[in-house]
């Protein structure tokens, strides 16, 4: 499919409602760990910066989040809309995930999006932190993908 012909509603300029809903329907996707699914959403030259990593273009998107859930186990996410404008929403997270040596891990941070016309993500740009946590410490129990819309978010947790 052609980029011009693809459409991901809500389109910009934003609204509060339909920034927050592009909010979650980031968090559903990436809480699907479907590499292939995630990278719809963007452009086909989308530039990404993640941590030390720059991502440029879905095949890189793909290749990025395939090693990212191979490492990230029971990945779990929250979004939060931070802020927005016309064509760019700020978001913050935290996700909860295991190594393969079953130590756990929450991490935060923070994205900014800018959107074309479309509704396609442009740029993303997550800053990152990792904290070594007890399993007893997490806050994220749902089964995995989607998180129910009774479970608590980030605010809600003390997050």
């Amino acid at each position: 499919m052609n980029q011009t012909t693809e459409v991901r509603p809500p389109l910009p300029p934003f609204t509060r409602e339909t920034a927050i809903q592009k909010v979650r329907m980031a968090e559903d996707g990436w809480n699907s760990r479907d590499p292939q699914r995630v990278s719809l959403v963007y452009t086909q030259d989308s530039q990404w910066r993640n941590r030390a990593e720059f991502p440029k273009g879905r095949a890189e998107i793909v290749q990025f989040l395939t090693r990212k859930w191979a490492k990230e186990l029971e990945y779990r996410l929250i979004k939060e809309l931070w802020a927005f404008t016309e064509n760019r929403i700020a978001v913050r997270f935290a996700y909860e995930w295991h190594d393969d040596s079953g130590h756990w891990y929450r991490s935060y941070g923070n994205e900014n999006w800018e959107f074309e016309v479309n509704g396609l993500m442009q740029y993303r740009y997550a800053s990152i932190n990792d904290l070594p946590i007890k399993e007893s410490e997490r806050k994220f129990h749902w089964p995995l993908g989607r998180r129910p819309d009774d479970h608590p978010g980030l605010s809600a947790l003390g997050l």
